[in-house]
């Protein structure tokens, strides 16, 4: 059997060549949930936000009431937002629940 002898010279060629970049794809970003602002939506929101709040019968955060309500917490703001301006809710420890 014959061996094949490594010269200096191929080792170095070898070292030389530029390795591969991995090229790591970039996370897609989140769409933002797009809410219709006029007065018929946000009043069924309210609606939503109101009933959800009745049901749990204690203070809920903005990631609950979206939860029970089954609405994004975009669409929870907005109806939080309406129930404030009428004063039917109260705040207290980043909690919210019915006046």
């Amino acid at each position: 059997m014959a061996e094949k002898k490594t010269t200096k010279k191929a080792a170095a060629v070898k070292a030389e060549e530029p390795k591969k970049a991995t090229v790591k794809k970039a996370a897609a970003p989140k769409k933002a949930a797009v809410v219709a602002v006029n007065a018929e939506n946000a009043g069924f929101k309210a609606g939503d936000v109101y009933q959800a709040l009745a049901a749990a019968g204690k203070a809920l955060t903005v990631k609950e009431i979206a939860k029970a309500a089954k609405i994004s917490e975009e669409e929870t703001l907005l109806g939080l937002g309406w129930l404030f301006k009428e004063g039917k809710l109260a705040a207290a420890d980043e909690k919210i629940t019915l006046a």
